[in-house]
């Protein structure tokens, strides 16, 4: 007798309509409330702030690996492509916001905050504009950057209290993010507007 071909991951889960991808991609955006739950307890314990740390590095390698497996079991789809940008964009965000409420971001570092949060929706309404005339808009490697700058000052912000020096490390981290903000923002922006002129 012929042994049945087994068949390839990609099949099995094509057959099933499972699309780990989105399923991390969703994974991120649920990990939200969990991170501020756990960051709303962050002034009155050293251990729900490790937590919080713990999780947004859960939620940061979920960042990673749904365009990974996108990329290696071909599962990149119109919705990953959508929602991906708006989960990183809401952790982050999420994040910030506890992060002033817990006093780790306070005075004149919540200028850099501001910054970060206002370029990511000048960013996602410039994609959400060209997306209408299918343009697209790239990441640069100078946004990496500043993504990691900024995916690495908000886990160390997150334990400031346990550390004063966490706190100083994690600003400095901030103020660099906020910097490449500026510069990629406008990087973007410059790209995008010479399609908004209404006469092409």
């Amino acid at each position: 007798m012929k042994k049945k071909a087994s068949k390839s991951p990609k099949k099995v889960l094509k057959a099933h309509k499972i699309n780990i991808p989105n399923i991390l991609t969703l994974g991120r955006i649920w990990a939200i409330p969990l991170i501020v739950l756990t960051m709303y307890f962050i002034p009155r314990s050293s251990v729900m702030a490790w937590i919080s740390v713990v999780l947004f590095a859960l939620a940061g390698l979920t960042d990673y690996f749904d365009g990974y497996f996108a990329r290696h079991l071909d599962q990149g789809s119109r919705f990953g492509r959508i929602l991906d940008p708006i989960a990183d964009k809401l952790l982050v965000g999420a994040v910030l916001v506890m992060l002033v409420f817990t006093d780790r971001i306070d005075g004149l570092m919540i200028i850099p905050a501001l910054i970060i949060l206002c370029r990511e929706f000048l960013v996602s309404g410039l994609r959400e504009f060209l997306a209408e005339i299918k343009v697209g808009l790239p990441v640069t490697k100078l946004a990496k950057w500043k993504t990691t700058f900024q995916m690495v000052a908000l886990p160390v912000l997150m334990v400031a209290g346990v550390c004063p020096f966490f706190k100083w490390v994690g600003q400095i981290g901030l103020c660099f993010a906020a910097l490449m903000t500026v510069i990629t923002g406008y990087d973007y922006w410059r790209s995008g507007s010479k399609y908004m002129n209404d006469e092409k």
